[in-house]
């Protein structure tokens, strides 16, 4: 929402304020009642100006539909914008975009209890329409995370964005996996669209804002609340064409969003795991249930029906030396222990850690926690 060149007008306090900056003061003030977005949006369509809502007779908002006693007194009784509040939007580097905005993603307004407002860092794109949402549990195995990351990059290079909730687990690796491959990802977040959550995501956040966008339909400053984040997965459902879940539990929030998505008529996609563990269990349920099992990138392509850019050429892989591939034969999506590595191959411990070494500067094999090494896909 741009506020230079805006005409002016008097305040109380003496001062001159654009128009576009009280408007835009206007709606924040709105969206820290969080109010429910139905709710929101018929004071927006029936009240122009939203300064107007502030000045309204309790008769006037009591006709509002859907519209209580009790909300129509905290908007009557609703605090000024604070300094702080201002400062904390200032600083967000975000817009403010309203359902009417050309940039809003026509994909939200689809779903009944859309965001009327939303706060965005980075750009969105008429691209963005061609997204696929990865989400899974806040604690993968490194096979998850993997995979994750592994299908992230590859529906990057397909030209799909990548759509998830910016959490730890599976949403980071999936954003991860498309940044790397140089493609568009979207984090939704379940928190004022200042706040990093988890805190140490804050430099995965800015990556994604320069290279995609950051969304949240709460204003800068509000914390995450367990609440939030099964309001936050219907629109990460929303903004894709199906939703991918890779490594959930039973009682993952992920399969929310599953469920949201079938709601919303999306079809839902699931990476078979580990049937002794546990951890893909959820997973496995969907499957049952009908979703698509995916062991590739073109299982989801063609289930879609969609016709996006095809992926690059393989750069060909760095001459190796038959040890080196023997080793890169033994490895695969599971973590393998460098003893146990060493004694199946009948190798020196030292020898094996410098094949490993050249083979990790090629990018060819991955170090896990554990001294552990995995293939990378």
């Amino acid at each position: 929402m741009a506020v230079a060149g805006a005409a002016t007008k008097d305040t109380d306090n003496g001062s001159d304020q654009t128009v576009e900056e009280a408007r835009l003061r206007a709606l924040l003030r709105l969206a820290y009642l969080e109010l429910p977005p139905r709710r929101l949006l018929n004071l927006l369509e029936r009240f122009e100006n939203p300064e107007d809502i502030f000045h309204a007779s309790r008769t006037d908002l009591l006709r509002i539909e859907g519209m209580t006693e009790a909300a129509a007194a905290r908007i009557l009784n609703a605090p000024d914008l604070t300094a702080e509040q201002w400062q904390r939007w200032q600083k967000a580097d975000a817009r403010l975009l309203t359902w009417r905005d050309e940039n809003y993603p026509s994909a939200l307004r689809e779903i009944e209890d859309f965001p009327p407002l939303l706060f965005v860092r980075g750009s969105l794109q008429e691209r963005d329409r061609f997204a696929i949402a990865i989400v899974g549990t806040r604690r993968p195995t490194s096979y998850g995370r993997t995979v994750a990351e592994k299908l992230g990059r590859e529906l990057a290079r397909y030209g799909l964005t990548v759509v998830s909730g910016g959490a730890r687990g599976i949403d980071t690796a999936a954003h991860t996996g498309a940044l790397r491959a140089n493609g568009r990802t979207i984090a939704v977040l379940g928190s004022g669209i200042d706040v990093a959550y988890p805190a140490e995501s804050a430099a995965l956040f800015h990556r994604i804002a320069a290279q995609g966008a950051v969304l949240s339909e709460y204003p800068p400053g509000i914390q995450p609340e367990q609440w939030r984040f099964p309001a936050r997965n219907r629109l990460v459902s929303a903004l894709a064409l199906g939703v991918l879940v890779v490594e959930a539990p039973y009682d993952s929030g992920a399969l929310i969003t599953a469920g949201l998505a079938l709601e919303q008529g999306k079809p839902v996609f699931a990476v078979p795991g580990n049937i002794d563990t546990g951890h893909s269990a959820g997973c496995h349920k969907l499957i049952k249930e009908g979703a698509t099992l995916v062991d590739s990138v073109e299982d989801i392509v063609r289930a879609l029906g969609i016709a996006p850019e095809p992926p690059p050429e393989r750069t060909s892989l760095p001459a190796l030396t038959p040890v080196q591939q023997q080793v890169l034969q033994a490895l695969s999506l599971t973590p393998k222990h460098v003893d146990a590595l060493a004694d199946e191959l009948r190798l020196p411990v030292a020898q094996l850690n410098a094949e490993l070494l050249m083979l990790e500067m090629h990018n060819l094999v991955r170090r896990q926690p554990g001294n552990t090494y995995v293939r990378v896909p």
